[in-house]
């Protein structure tokens, strides 16, 4: 019998940064294979995927198996599992693989649990990998938004890299040097989201961005300073028509674009979204929505399987990538009870 304690506390003691998501994804696919799916292993993309049932219709529970780099001891302490990756997004991982274990084969459907590579990094290998192969009916994408809220949306992205490069005057010389060229850029990005800004009450409607590195060098003869940013975009704003409001400012600079991800907001009147209303109530909560200024894998995949998705999965997102991560695990079996509701629905339907 699987117990979903023991496979979280195993799945996050696996150390996955991006890039490194192998081992942890053996694993699951071992302790799906133990706990009864009709098949699991590790696919191209070092996903690790487990498939319940033969039903002609796909249901997809599609994790995130990476975490962000940064290692914290495993341990449970007043009924509170810390680790990197307990909830961003092993815990909601882990929750999707013991509800299924625990749900058992739903007529109609086969059951298909992903545990995706690469989400961390703009990359995506892992879902993208999943569009080629699936063709789903129902998608739940594995984030934290607590046990009884369910996410329906989540921004887009892009990232700009900063490159300005001149000659080398004399620091007793007024112009401003390349380092300064690229704090007038950001100053003045800065204020132009500002303006983007005015009026616009609701996170979710609003431009973001966040300076994430600058430095400069020197060859004796030039000086080049780099910067790179991050946008998180806002429902009625492309990465191109972003890009052109930003190459205003350029100046002679050289900029280059990459992880760009168009916003994304699925659907609420949908069969998905009332089978997770109607279990959350069953476990005695009151469902909630959620909008996310982050974005996921629903990024990726959303636009493409045209089909009612959510993201769900039990953990405070507010703990995502940081040094403090844990979750509830009080809440974790939670969630999993509503999971294991909501999927012995479909057999139902």
């Amino acid at each position: 019998m699987l117990d979903p304690i023991a496979l979280l506390r195993g799945l996050v003691e696996i150390y996955s940064p991006s890039h490194q998501e192998r081992r942890a994804s053996e694993y699951l696919a071992a302790q799906m294979q133990a706990a009864g799916f009709d098949n699991a292993f590790v696919d191209a993309a070092d996903n690790a995927v487990g498939v319940l049932g033969d039903g002609p219709r796909e249901c997809i529970l599609l994790g995130h198996i990476d975490t962000v780099a940064g290692y914290i001891p495993v341990q449970i302490e007043d009924g509170k599992l810390y680790g990197r990756g307990s909830v961003d997004a092993k815990g909601p991982l882990a929750t999707f693989a013991s509800a299924a274990a625990l749900a058992g084969r739903q007529t109609g459907w086969r059951i298909i649990v992903i545990g995706a590579t690469e989400e961390e990094a703009v990359t995506s290998k892992g879902a993208r990998h999943a569009l080629t192969v699936y063709n789903p009916s129902l998608v739940v994408i594995g984030e934290p938004s607590r046990w009884d809220r369910i996410t329906l949306g989540y921004k887009g992205r892009m990232l700009l890299d900063y490159q300005y490069v001149q000659p080398i005057s004399h620091t007793a010389r007024p112009e401003p040097n390349a380092l300064e060229n690229a704090v007038a850029f950001w100053n003045a990005i800065r204020a132009d989201v500002a303006h983007f800004n005015e009026g616009r009450d609701k996170a979710f409607d609003q431009l973001f961005t966040t300076l994430r590195h600058i430095h400069s060098e020197d060859d004796g003869f030039h000086e080049t300073s780099y910067m790179t940013l991050s946008f998180r975009l806002p429902p009625d704003l492309t990465p191109d028509q972003l890009k052109e409001r930003v190459g205003v400012y350029a100046n002679g600079a050289q900029l280059s674009y990459r992880g760009e991800e168009l916003t994304y907001r699925a659907e609420k009147n949908t069969p998905l979204v009332r089978a997770f209303n109607n279990a959350i109530r069953d476990e005695g909560g009151k469902p909630g929505f959620v909008y996310k200024t982050g974005t996921s894998d629903m990024n990726i995949v959303g636009p493409i399987w045209q089909c009612p998705i959510v993201a769900y999965g039990p953990g405070d997102s507010a703990l995502d990538h940081t040094p403090n991560e844990h979750i509830e695990l009080a809440e974790y079996e939670r969630a999993v009870r509503v999971l294991v509701r909501v999927l012995r629905s479909l057999g139902e339907a």
